[in-house]
């Protein structure tokens, strides 16, 4: 119950829809309760999101297969280093609409890890535990969607 906030905010990035991540959360506490006995005392809020996570994927291959194709665009991955902290740019006059479309444009693991780590709090580690990937990985996954968040949101203005 305490992790419930944490995984429709990751479901609802995901998802992109308030509806589907309902849907996700709720399927995703069924799994979670079903399989509590599996659970080894560790990290809680990671092993939960990760199953918030596992079953918006499943979802997202399911019926948004298209949604999980990343395509490499020249311009966002091979472009020019920014020039301005990508923290910086998050934290301008933006209202909370713009940053969430900016989100919502994003891949699904950049929404992911983005979303864990700035709008959760999530250490490097939990979502690593959520990912099931390695730490670097991580790393590399936030610094590539803020520089893509950055451009998105620099096109807005």
């Amino acid at each position: 119950m305490p992790h419930l906030d944490a995984a429709y905010n990751l479901a609802r990035f995901l998802m992109r829809n308030d509806h589907d991540a309902e849907d996700v959360v709720q399927e995703a506490s069924l799994r979670a309760f079903r399989f509590f006995d599996n659970f080894r005392g560790e990290n809680s809020r990671a092993w939960f999101l990760q199953i918030v996570r596992n079953t918006a994927y499943t979802l997202l291959k399911k019926n948004r297969p298209a949604d999980m194709n990343v395509e490499f665009d020249e311009e966002i991955h091979a472009g020019p280093a920014p020039t301005m902290d990508p923290a910086i740019s998050l934290d301008r006059a933006f209202d909370r609409q713009t940053v969430r479309t900016a989100i919502e444009q994003l891949p699904p693991e950049f929404r992911e890890a983005i979303t864990l780590r700035e709008l959760d709090g999530a250490s490097y580690k939990e979502i690593a535990d959520v990912a099931g990937v390695p730490i670097g990985t991580v790393m590399s996954r936030l610094a590539r969607a803020r520089q893509q968040l950055q451009l998105i949101l620099s096109k807005s203005k």
